[in-house]
């Protein structure tokens, strides 16, 4: 908001510490009528809402307003240690600044806390599964090469120092982890599917389950969301090719979830009939 928008959605469950579903729009200046937006927001909203929700957003932007300042500061100050902790591992790269200036990237959130695990020929995949069943700990993402520590106010150095003991004990245990499998990835190229019809008209038409094996070249009827990073590969109604469909299945071999598709093995896909 500071930056000049007129308006900002802010997800308080993951910055503010707030209850899963809370999040809050930042209004300024008058491009944005208040009334109609909020009437825009009525349309998606449930007319039963969690009322829990509500006093913990008033708590989170009290508690912003009178101490956000001391909080974020300390947690800031809390990061830059962590960070420096976690850079001593072997073969563990702390990701910073390589990525700002490209694309639509201007700045860096140094509480999110991101490591290139690569160079230990193991996934982020075994990283996160061996911290859940070992240390008990549970990262904020995972993919086939990194592994992310999100961090809050709540934390401190007693949490800080556990994560570094957790995570010198998993690379000393990845020694013997299986070397995982290889994620296919496409091109930004090959990710740019065809659309050929309308996504309703693929969703409530007539679909069918094919092989993964002939699905290429079939329109799907189904959403298919990798996660991470939680954004859709596929939507209904764009055209499937052979890069998609290889990426998706390697990724599930590999520890992907896929959470919205019929199939969630990647074996069978949903297409237009």
């Amino acid at each position: 908001m500071d930056a000049g928008a007129d308006v900002c959605v802010v997800s308080v469950h993951k910055m503010g510490a707030g209850f899963e579903q809370g999040s809050v729009f930042h209004l300024q200046g008058d491009l944005v009528d208040a009334t109609r937006l909020s009437a825009c927001a009525d349309l998606l909203m449930t007319t039963s809402p969690n009322v829990m929700v509500y006093p913990a957003l008033d708590g989170w932007r009290r508690q912003m307003a009178e101490h956000g300042h001391d909080l974020f500061s300390a947690e800031l100050e809390l990061a830059d240690y962590l960070r420096g902790r976690l850079a001593e591992i072997p073969d563990v790269k702390v990701l910073h600044d390589e990525l700002l200036g490209a694309e639509a990237s201007c700045d860096l959130d140094t509480t999110q806390i991101l490591m290139d695990i690569s160079a230990t020929a193991t996934s982020g995949y075994q990283a996160a599964d061996w911290l859940r069943e070992h240390q008990h700990i549970d990262l904020g993402m995972s993919d086939h090469r990194r592994v992310l520590a999100t961090m809050s106010f709540a934390d401190d150095k007693l949490t800080a120092d556990r994560l570094v003991d957790a995570m010198t004990q998993w690379r000393q245990a990845a020694t013997t982890f299986e070397r995982p499998p290889a994620i296919q990835l496409p091109s930004p190229e090959e990710l740019q599917l065809e659309t050929v019809c309308l996504p309703r008209d693929a969703f409530f038409g007539p679909t069918e389950m094919v092989p993964a094996a002939d699905a290429a070249g079939r329109v799907a009827a189904e959403q298919i969301t990798p996660y991470p990073p939680g954004i859709p590969a596929v939507v209904p109604g764009e055209r499937l090719n052979d890069a998609v469909i290889d990426y998706l299945r390697s990724g599930v071999e590999a520890g992907m979830t896929l959470p919205d598709p019929a199939d969630q093995s990647a074996q069978q896909f949903r297409v237009v009939a």
